[in-house]
């Protein structure tokens, strides 16, 4: 039985950058974030530099964005062009995998890291759609345009409620 909960933990840490896994200690006192994105999409990895330099360590898929999406619990009407997963831990009292939050979408590394600190019961965040000025969507060729959006806290139920607004007067 405790080797059955040690390989399944290994499992989670090895599939979300884990901290034990070889890992220099600088990054294992990084939030790891794991994207599944398209190859090719700009913004999404526009997005990654952002989450990198606000201090998390990603690992990223350059495929499988839609699957990660329903197997997190994301509902549909919420995607966007990249998904990703976050605070994926280990039990310390039981030694189970705790599944984390998941990330849909445009999403400030601010609210990223305040999620990880208030750890709501709730299936994680999204920012539907594209939103320009968004981080990964606020490149030159938008030129400093800042559309408002808001952050929408994802309910176990898949209903939503406003996280944080931005760029609303």
């Amino acid at each position: 039985m405790r080797k059955r909960l040690f390989i399944k933990a290994m499992a989670v840490l090895a599939g979300t950058g884990g901290t034990a896994m070889g890992m220099p200690l600088s990054a294992q006192t990084r939030p790891a974030i794991e994207v599944w994105k398209d190859p090719d999409c700009g913004c999404c990895k526009d997005w990654v530099k952002h989450l990198e330099a606000n201090g998390f360590q990603v690992r990223v898929h350059d495929s499988g964005n839609t699957a990660a999406r329903t197997r997190l619990g994301v509902p549909e009407k919420l995607g966007s062009c990249h998904t990703a997963q976050v605070g994926a831990k280990i039990d310390a009292k039981t030694g189970t995998p705790v599944a984390g939050y998941a990330i849909e979408g445009h999403v400030p590394a601010r609210e990223i890291h305040r999620l990880l600190k208030e750890r709501p019961s709730a299936i994680g965040l999204a920012v539907p759609g594209m939103p320009v000025g968004s981080p990964g969507m606020d490149a030159p060729i938008y030129g400093g345009r800042k559309d408002p959006y808001d952050v929408q806290l994802i309910q176990r139920d898949g209903s939503t409620t406003v996280y944080q607004s931005y760029n609303r007067s």
